[in-house]
């Protein structure tokens, strides 16, 4: 099994937007030291104590510069956000800086402020995501690119940077449903899962996913068949100091993503998102930590505690795990010391 880790920096009152971006560069370069495969970062727009993170890829890039092997994942860029065009020139760009560690992860977004922000019709998402991945792909194995859309018309471009990797970046796309996880399979696009139904939703889901490739109609030219799934994970010397220093920040994450969606309260919600909306209810409003916990969601404690549940991660059909280590607002110090005793123990176990 593969470990990635996962950021979104989320940022507290006394805390500088320059300092969490050191931050994390710091953390990369740890990562890096110490084997992680993967470095994860999140879209997020116009939440500041949420996240002060609106441009994965810039930040990626600078951790380029300092790394040498780990590789570099959007988780996910938000495609019915941006223009498709400027977006494949982008993640074209850091796959040259990183000479060919790119992996692309996208997704619509179900939060919707992002959509009032930028003044994109939330019904639209899907719409909009469709033909976004039509042009980057397009863009990517082209040599030249016309496009005419619903949405967006390209008129006998040539694009530059093209990706190092060829034909381009594993691709990969967020999933919460069932139906998603299906959808993806299908198109044969790598899993990444974000929910919070710890690992015996994931066998679930993993099972759905693999009936999905087994009938893929990839969208691009090869089948990326993984699935990495999300679990917020503390490790420290002994499972109390590990849960008392995490778990109040895990559910300050989980109270703030239900206030991400109150918005929709009063709303007629698209038929696309009424899954996630009402899984937002189902899993997260009510449940302790104890319960997160038990499913597996969180994973805090020795590396001996947590090497029990990201086995049962493996056993559910899991590839890589996404470690989501600063889900709140942890001191730098603790989380590097998490990354540290992670990949020293935890790491080596499952190579």
């Amino acid at each position: 099994m593969r470990f990635g880790f996962f950021d979104q920096l989320p940022r507290a009152d006394w805390q500088s937007e320059s300092q969490r971006y050191q931050d994390i560069l710091s953390q990369i370069e740890l990562g890096d030291e110490l084997g992680f495969d993967t470095a994860w970062l999140g879209e997020l727009h116009f939440i500041p104590s949420f996240s002060c993170l609106a441009s994965p890829l810039m930040i990626l890039a600078a951790a380029a510069q300092r790394t040498k092997r780990i590789r570099l994942g959007t988780a996910v860029t938000l495609l019915p956000l941006h223009n498709p065009v400027k977006m494949a020139e982008d993640a074209a760009t850091l796959d040259v800086l990183s000479n060919g560690r790119l992996e692309f992860g996208i997704g619509r977004g179900a939060t919707p402020v992002y959509f009032a922000g930028y003044n994109v019709p939330q019904e639209e998402s899907r719409e909009r995501f469709e033909e976004s991945l039509e042009v980057i792909l397009r863009a990517w194995t082209s040599e030249r690119l016309s496009y005419e859309g619903k949405y967006f018309r390209v008129q006998d471009v040539r694009l530059t940077p093209q990706p190092v990797q060829k034909p381009y970046p594993p691709l990969w796309v967020a999933c919460s449903q069932p139906d998603s996880f299906r959808q993806a399979g299908e198109m044969g696009l790598g899993a990444l899962c974000f929910s919070l139904g710890g690992y015996g939703q994931m066998a679930e889901r993993a099972g759905i996913y693999r009936e999905g490739v087994k009938h893929a109609k990839p969208v691009g030219k090869f089948v990326n068949d993984q699935i990495a799934a999300l679990c917020m994970i503390h490790c420290a010397e002994n499972d109390e100091a590990a849960r008392q220093a995490a778990a109040p920040e895990a559910m300050w994450f989980i109270g703030k993503v239900e206030s991400l969606y109150a918005p929709w309260q009063g709303r007629k919600i698209p038929e696309s998102y009424k899954f996630a909306v009402g899984a937002v209810q189902q899993e997260r409003v009510g449940r302790t930590f104890s319960e997160f916990v038990d499913s597996g969601a969180f994973a805090m404690g020795t590396p001996e505690t947590i090497i029990k549940v990201l086995k049962k991660y493996q056993e559910a059909g899991v590839n890589q795990v996404l470690c989501f280590m600063q889900m709140g607002n942890l001191a730098h110090g603790r989380i590097m010391d998490s990354i540290n005793l992670f990949g020293r123990q935890v790491i080596p176990y499952f190579k």
